[in-house]
């Protein structure tokens, strides 16, 4: 992210969420990822935290370090997921088991054939379901990640820069309200 791109974001952070402008500034500003990495999870997460303030600031940079593909892969990770995330989700919480035997019947090619990296796709597929807090669906990808050879640090950070994309959209998100 250019600096300026991340000052803007973090300008809008106000006061009291201090500790939030300084993790916006390490975990995008100094991560480690590879760049497709980084900016796949920042847009996922960006588009999972429904935030248009985060959104509309964190889009254009991530589009500009993103293969067209890679840009539309991280789209469809967030996409998928939001579907996936409930549907898992509410699977897991129900107290009769037995809807876990039963077919899912939903479409989710994407993931079989995501357009970039299997790594890539998951990492980010990862990153969104920690915001949308499934535990069956961040247990399968993360599973998938180290098996891949990913290491802990590294999904770590998807995780890291989703909380912090969160907690960035959820004050800005309630700043703005609390403005009107």
């Amino acid at each position: 992210m250019s600096e300026l791109s991340l000052d803007s974001l973090k300008s809008r952070v106000p006061d009291y969420a201090k500790d939030l402008k300084l993790n916006l500034g390490s975990v995008i500003g100094n991560s480690d990822l590879p760049a497709q990495q980084l900016w796949g999870t920042v847009l996922a997460t960006a588009i999972a935290s429904r935030s248009p303030i985060v959104l509309r600031e964190l889009e254009p940079e991530a589009k500009a370090n993103l293969t067209p593909e890679a840009y539309t892969a991280a789209k469809a990770a967030a996409a998928v997921m939001a579907m996936n995330n409930v549907f898992y989700r509410t699977r897991h919480l129900l107290s009769d088991h037995e809807y876990g035997t039963l077919r899912a019947g939903l479409r989710m090619n994407v993931i079989g054939n995501p357009g970039v990296e299997k790594v890539d796709f998951e990492l980010w597929s990862f990153a969104v379901s920690a915001i949308n807090g499934c535990g069956l669906c961040l247990d399968s990808h993360e599973q998938v990640l180290r098996k891949a050879g990913v290491d802990r640090e590294v999904v770590q950070e998807a995780f890291k820069i989703a909380s912090v994309v969160q907690a960035v959209g959820v004050t800005l998100d309630a700043e703005a309200v609390l403005s009107e």
